[in-house]
This record gives C-alpha cells, sequence and structure tokens, in this order.
C-alpha cells in the first residue's frame, strides 16, 4: 500500500521544482512581462548558490517513476508559460509577422513564435546598452554560450525553454543561423557605416537574413521539393525585410549617429554622410532612394518565387508577410521618400485589407506546388 510519506515526497519535489522555476534568484526564472526578458543573466540554484542550468533531461533521468509525474506538470506548466510569454513578445514587436502566424496550425505558429522570442531578446542587447562595448561584448559572448546550452537541451528560464522545445521538435533545425545572427549583434557594436553592398549584405543577412533559415525547418517544404532548393527564397526574403526596414529608419538611424546605407552609392548620387546625418532632402538623396527601393524590390521579387516551395500551412504567413512590407516601400513613395521626418508603416485597415489578395496568391502558389510535384 501507499505510505503518506511516498504520496508527499512526489508532491515536495514538485514543489521545490515549482520554486525554482518561480523564484526570482531560482534557476528557471517566471516572466510574466515582455520587459523582464531584456538581459540575459547569470541565475544561481537558490540552495547550494552554484551557477548552473536546470537541465531538463537530467532531472528526468534522476526523477523515480513516482516524481516524474510532478516534475513533468511542473514541466508543462513551464513550458506553456514560456510559450504565452514568446507569443507576446512577438505580437508587441512584430506586429506584422505576428498576424502571419496566426494563418499557421498551432504547433508551428509556436514554434515560430520561440525562434522570434530568441531573436527579440538577441537584439535587445546591443538596444539597451549597460556597460559599454567591451561590457557588451561579454555578454553576447556569454549569450552565445547560453544558446550552445540550449542546444543542449539546458534552459536557463522560462522562455528559453519553448526554444529547447522546438529544436527537440524540429531536429533539422541548424545552430549556425543562430551564431550568425549573434555576429550581426557584434557588428552592429564594433561598425556605423558600410562601405559598399557586400558589407551591407552580411549585415542583413546576419542580422535578418539567419531568420528565414531559423524558421525553414519549422515552417517545412511542399511535396518534391528539397531544404536545399527552398533555401535561397527564404534568404532573399529576409535581406528584402531587412533592408526595408533600414529604408524605413533612415532619419531615426542618423539622429543615433548611425548610417546603414552603402556609403559609396551615397558618394555615386551625390549624397554625402553629414547630409544624412542632418536629414536635408534634395533631388540626388530623392534618385537615390529610387535606387534602393528598387534593389529590395528585386529581393522580394526573389523570395516571391519560393512561396509555392513551402509547405501549404506556411504560404500565408509568408504571403502576407511579404505583401505588407512591400507596403512600406510604397508608403516611402508616397511620403516623397522623406524617410527623415515622416514615418513610413502600413495602417490596421491597410493591413486587414491586403490579406484576401494575399490569400488568392496563396491558392494559385498552391496550384503552383501541384504542377511542380506532378512534373
Amino acid at each position: 500500500p501507499t505510505t503518506p510519506g511516498r504520496m508527499l515526497l512526489p508532491k515536495l519535489l514538485g514543489a521545490m521544482l515549482l520554486g525554482l522555476l518561480t523564484h526570482p534568484s531560482g534557476c528557471m526564472r517566471g516572466a510574466s512581462s515582455v520587459s523582464a526578458l531584456r538581459v540575459p543573466v547569470a541565475f544561481r540554484g537558490p540552495v547550494l548558490g552554484a551557477r548552473r542550468a536546470v537541465t531538463w533531461r537530467a532531472l528526468h533521468a534522476m526523477a523515480t517513476t513516482e516524481m516524474s509525474e510532478g516534475l513533468d506538470s511542473c514541466r508543462g506548466a513551464a513550458l506553456s508559460e514560456g510559450y504565452e510569454v514568446c507569443r507576446k513578445i512577438t505580437a508587441s514587436y512584430a506586429k506584422t509577422f505576428y498576424l502571419g502566424t496566426k494563418f499557421m496550425d498551432p504547433p508551428r505558429a509556436r514554434a515560430i513564435w520561440a525562434v522570434y522570442a530568441w531573436c527579440r531578446r538577441t537584439d535587445d542587447i546591443v538596444d539597451a546598452p549597460r556597460g559599454g562595448i567591451k561590457y557588451l561584448t561579454r555578454e553576447i559572448q556569454a549569450w552565445g554560450e547560453r544558446l550552445d546550452r540550449i542546444w543542449d537541451g539546458e534552459a536557463y528560464d522560462v522562455v528559453d525553454l519553448p526554444l529547447v522545445d522546438t529544436v527537440k521538435a524540429y531536429p533539422d533545425m541548424d545552430i549556425q543561423p543562430y551564431k550568425d545572427m549573434i555576429e550581426g549583434m557584434l557588428m552592429d557594436l564594433q561598425q556605423d557605416r558600410y562601405q559598399n553592398f557586400d558589407e551591407l549584405y552580411i549585415y542583413c543577412y546576419r542580422v535578418a537574413g539567419t531568420v528565414g533559415l531559423m524558421t525553414l525547418p519549422v515552417m517545412g517544404t511542399a511535396d518534391g521539393i528539397t531544404y536545399e532548393e527552398a533555401v535561397e527564397p527564404a534568404l532573399a526574403l529576409g535581406i528584402a525585410l531587412q533592408l526595408t526596414n533600414i529604408l524605413r529608419d533612415v532619419g531615426e538611424d542618423a539622429r543615433r549617429g548611425r548610417i546603414y546605407l552603402p556609403l559609396d552609392e551615397l558618394v555615386k548620387f551625390g549624397v554625402s554622410e553629414e547630409q544624412v546625418l542632418a536629414g536635408r532632402m534634395d533631388e540626388n538623396y530623392v534618385a537615390f532612394m529610387q535606387f534602393q527601393i528598387a534593389r529590395a524590390r528585386e529581393y522580394f521579387d526573389k523570395s516571391e518565387d519560393g512561396i509555392s516551395k513551402l509547405h501549404e500551412s506556411a504560404r500565408m504567413p509568408v504571403r502576407a508577410s511579404l505583401d505588407l512590407y512591400r507596403k512600406i516601400l510604397e508608403r516611402i513613395e508616397a511620403n516623397g521618400y522623406d524617410n527623415f521626418r515622416k514615418r513610413a508603416y502600413v495602417s490596421k485597415l491597410e493591413k486587414f485589407l491586403t490579406l484576401p489578395s494575399s490569400w488568392l496568391k496563396c491558392r494559385e502558389a498552391a496550384k503552383a506546388a501541384k504542377l511542380q510535384a506532378r512534373a
């Protein structure tokens, strides 16, 4: 017969684990708000004070049969909380991207939120500086070490847990794009000018093109399409999105003393760095912006060819993101190319009205995919 002591032990262990999950000084931090997730920090176990991470695989290996139910329950609660925080981060910081995930099946959408939340937190290290370049460099390097542990099945906090879960669910997911994004963050610390488009492309790949490679294993490919065939359009979309962000934010970046535009092309069009930093419009700048917008559209065109190569459940979110971001370029044009003082954005109504067109384009992509499969 089961004794009260035998019943109590799993409950006590479960309660202790839950305490670790929610205690502010514990190995796993609860995260009920987006603002609490900015800084990657070192965690100390509240009992021994040792620097360590919680390894769920090790916990389960140590647990007895009677303990496992309690541990799984606590882990499930933490994982659910983590996915919810990832959802909120995506919804708060990437509204267009989040809207696209609403068209995915729930497991894929949750995995995409987990990936985006990691990207957002990585970006926050640079966007919320706290101690100079040397300190931030060390912090980014520590973030990279933490990434390695995520791939080993370890989580430092509840927002790491969904990515641990996603890596396990999608074994084809590669760590390299994540490492490349971290290199992109280091570029932001070390560089505020780009001599030519080749340099800018590397930056765009690291901070945005990588997202296409991170999410492609989650989105999946159409029947008869290999991962390799879908990679190039996925990369092109990331580059197109980042180029659009750069063109939208020229004024904001200039006020921070940063220019994410090819300097040799500025010279070619007769635009000086001082003009960009001062926000002065003229005919030369308009011609320069027209050239940059045309290039961004070329990358959108390349990415569009890959929509039919995606799994059908992933086509709508990618199509919607592509169409909505393209409209930002149209808004820059409508603003007379003044991205110094006028913010180019797509209203909620415009987003809503764009969706039927995106859906119809997805149907065309589905037909193209069927033809490719038959061929």
